[in-house]
């Protein structure tokens, strides 16, 4: 029997906040097609992602906030299966554009599985949770997502055009990665899991992501630019403005008093992360493919 603590575990909405990928990968993709856009999009967001979190809630056991549930109902049994099972129909899905595109699916799913499993639990080493995190959520679902809505095989991973909007999208990530963790510190500490917040600090958090996002916003404006898109890359700015807006107001609080660094907060920095990039990314696969242009528009 499925229960409703296991369904909230999948934590499906929150899906919402990798969707900025997806959208980046298929503003660059060069033969769309309306079936294997609907088979990545559910494969990636409807299954995949809620596997990771089912299973990665599974073996953490969260009994304060985590990412998309300020209060954790008490995991049960029957979540482990339900994980797995959504980790099987995503594979299926996959295996409907083609066998590349399962087995990246797969190698995602199982990197996804040693984050938090007990045996592996890449989660208790900073840089390495940090790094692979950052690599697998941005460069390798970018190429990933890439390959299952052009149906290609493995050999896109290392193209040009695909490692350089890669790079950026794992830059965006390495900078939002810790913040995600920032309220976390009493949990993973009772637990022994030495995150890179916990070992940068609360402010020292807040300056190493001040640091990549600096690094992210110069790499984007380098790639428009290259790209000859100076419009865009207007619009880029106009859509990261609210974004660090909040960050800055946020990083203000924090300065002053600690406590700031809160789910509700953090939650705030992701939602209008979210909303903005995914905003963007939609309007930039409609510029770049010319769409709206082919509806008179």
């Amino acid at each position: 029997m499925i229960t409703r603590s296991s369904i909230s575990h999948l934590r499906i909405p929150f899906s919402l906040f990798l969707m900025p990928v997806f959208f980046f990968a298929l503003a660059l993709t060069p033969n769309l097609n309306e079936g294997r856009l609907a088979l990545v999009f559910l494969a990636l967001h409807l299954f995949l992602y809620p596997s990771s979190n089912g299973y990665n809630s599974f073996f953490d056991r969260d009994e304060e906030s985590i990412g998309g549930l300020k209060n954790p109902p008490k995991v049960t049994q029957d979540l482990f299966w339900l994980a797995q099972s959504f980790f099987v129909i995503a594979l299926i899905l996959g295996a409907l554009i083609s066998w590349s595109f399962a087995s990246m699916l797969a190698v995602y799913g199982l990197v996804s599985m040693a984050y938090s499993h007990p045996s592996i639990r890449i989660k208790k080493y900073p840089w390495a949770s940090w790094l692979i995190a950052g690599f697998f959520q941005g460069y390798f679902t970018f190429a990933m997502a890439y390959a299952g809505l052009s149906d290609l095989g493995w050999h896109v991973i290392f193209k040009a055009h695909v490692v350089t909007p890669g790079l950026l999208t794992s830059l965006m990530l390495w900078g939002n990665y810790p913040l995600t963790q920032v309220y976390q510190h009493g949990e993973d500490s009772r637990r022994g899991d030495l995150t890179l917040s916990l070992k940068l600090g609360i402010k020292g958090t807040f300056l190493f992501s001040s640091l990549f996002f600096a690094l992210t916003g110069l790499a984007f404006v380098w790639y428009f630019l290259d790209k000859n898109q100076d419009s865009i890359l207007w619009v880029y700015l106009g859509a990261m403005a609210p974004v660090m807006l909040f960050f800055l107001i946020w990083f203000g609080f924090i300065r002053k008093d600690e406590k700031y660094a809160s789910y509700s907060w953090a939650m705030g920095m992701n939602s209008i992360s979210a909303i903005c990039l995914n905003a963007f990314f939609i309007y930039y696969f409609l510029e770049n493919t010319q769409i709206l242009q082919v509806f008179g528009y």
